[in-house]
């Protein structure tokens, strides 16, 4: 007798209806003790055709072990929410709450994404390598057009204006090339004063010779 697949999953995620949920929608699912995740509202989703979509909100719920689709029915039943599916990634999932690998949608806030019952969303939000690489480019674009030469500058700047992406880059792994990026970006303006200065010097003797200019003494006396 061929055994029986088993199609039960730990990760499920489905759709919750601002017109149809309970107003107490996240009570109930917090009183299940489960993490679970929550997207911000999407309100500005459209279909093909381009008419606005149903305002909806994207809950991830992510159990220790194995549950059924007649066991997740019993929770989303609750909230009036249809159809729940098994979620198979759980970092694709979450960002996509944010519609952060699609582009061509409408791009929310990842503030946004709400952890509930110690689920941390930051942690499926990671940038992945060719974002890491845009974001520095970035912070180095920053630095060279506003003239920054200490890093205090760009974390400052990064904590009040790009606290989702820049903050935590810099927190996390990319202070060491930005800080030398800096350095360099100071050395360069000292040396290039340096070399300012010896030009003009150079000049000024250069004229003194063709001249015959000789730079009056001031004489001090003391009586």
């Amino acid at each position: 007798m061929a055994k029986k697949k088993d199609t039960r999953t730990r990760n499920w995620t489905f759709f919750v209806y601002p017109e149809s949920a309970p107003s107490n929608w996240r009570e109930i699912l917090d009183s299940y003790h489960v993490p679970w995740i929550e997207s911000p509202l999407h309100d500005k989703d459209v279909n093909s055709d381009g008419e606005i979509k149903k305002a909806h909100w994207h809950v991830l719920l992510m159990f220790s072990s194995k549950k059924s689709y007649t066991q997740i029915l019993e929770i989303t039943g609750q909230l009036n929410s249809p159809n729940p599916q098994k979620c198979t990634n759980i970092k694709g999932m979450v960002r996509y709450f944010a519609h952060m690998d699609n582009p061509e949608k409408f791009q929310y806030e990842k503030s946004g994404i709400i952890g509930h019952a110690g689920a941390d969303p930051l942690t499926y939000l990671s940038v992945t390598s060719g974002e890491r690489y845009q974001l520095i480019r970035e912070m180095i674009d920053y630095v060279r057009e506003n003239e920054i030469d200490e890093l205090q500058d760009l974390i400052d700047y990064a904590i009040e204006n790009r606290y989702e992406d820049w903050f935590p880059l810099l927190c996390d792994n990319s202070t060491f090339i930005m800080n030398n990026y800096i350095k360099s970006v100071r050395h360069r303006v000292k040396n290039n004063k340096r070399n300012l200065a010896s030009h003009m010097a150079s000049f000024l003797l250069m004229q003194k010779g063709a001249w015959g200019f000789t730079p009056n003494k001031r004489v001090c006396s003391t009586e």
